[in-house]
């Protein structure tokens, strides 16, 4: 790997750790105004100082993302479907790698569908936008998708998936926590990130997820609506900042989410002081 490509995912997977947080504000390229992210800069500005990277569409970076922020960028480069059409698989590049360069992102990402009608095509996709990244010394993130069947989520299918988007050429990989995550993790030769998925019940569901991905080889999480769409999101995003880089257990990371909570309320603070 060059030094431009190491250098840029080093902005993203932290050295101090092996370790990243990354904000997911993407979904509006296939969902369009979701639950708390209608208005995206309201959404992303207060979250901007906990994030190691930013996921999102050139759309959102653009009117969403104050350019003088320092957080890196994974620009998200595939779309063509949305929620209401037929299939979520049936995507293509919709970002040129120049334009990609142009807004100085960190790295690339892209869905691919295995298993699906679409698996050539997104496949391909990979394969092309790894050797553009590898042109222009920018890492390709390659996230295994499922479209809408979630059942999908096991094992033996997102190991294939990920060691196939290895093969390829991904720089790392942003895939789903599973049972028997490890056999995934050791299957993939290249970093592995953790989607948080469809909100969860409780935030100690969240903190769960984190915490075993990480324990069982992620390098990280890719998190967005289990933060934004908490009650309290910058708590929520320190919280899990603490599983990730300093090895928080999940009870730990529920104290410091009531902390972090009380903390940045000026009502629970005041009440707290007398």
């Amino acid at each position: 790997m060059d030094w431009g490509l190491q250098n840029r995912l080093s902005r993203i997977i932290k050295p101090e750790t092996g370790r990243t947080v990354m904000l997911a504000v993407d979904h509006g390229y296939f969902m369009g105004p979701t639950h708390k992210l209608e208005e995206p800069r309201k959404t992303i500005e207060p979250l901007l100082p906990y994030s190691d990277a930013i996921m999102c569409t050139r759309g959102v970076l653009r009117t969403s993302v104050n350019p003088k922020s320092h957080v890196p960028i994974v620009l998200r480069v595939s779309g063509g479907a949305s929620v209401v059409g037929e299939s979520l698989t049936n995507e293509t590049i919709t970002t040129s790698f120049r334009e990609a360069v142009r807004l100085n992102v960190a790295a690339v990402a892209l869905s691919i569908f295995v298993g699906t009608p679409h698996e050539h095509q997104t496949l391909k996709n990979l394969g092309r936008l790894v050797n553009l990244g590898e042109d222009y010394g920018v890492p390709v993130l390659a996230v295994t998708a499922v479209g809408k069947e979630l059942e999908k989520r096991d094992a033996r299918y997102l190991g294939l998936a990920c060691r196939i988007a290895a093969e390829i050429g991904a720089h790392f990989v942003k895939t789903y926590y599973c049972e028997d995550f490890a056999k995934v993790v050791k299957g993939c030769p290249v970093p592995l990130v953790v989607a948080g998925g469809p909100k969860l019940e409780t935030e100690l569901d969240a903190f769960e997820l984190a915490h075993e991905a990480v324990s069982e080889g992620a390098v990280g999480v890719d998190m967005g609506r289990n933060i934004w769409q908490s009650e309290h999101p910058v708590a929520m995003i320190k919280a899990i900042r603490e599983i990730v880089h300093n090895g928080a257990s999940v009870r730990e990371a529920q104290r410091l989410y009531e902390d972090f909570k009380k903390a940045g309320s000026p009502l629970l603070a005041k009440t707290q002081t007398r």
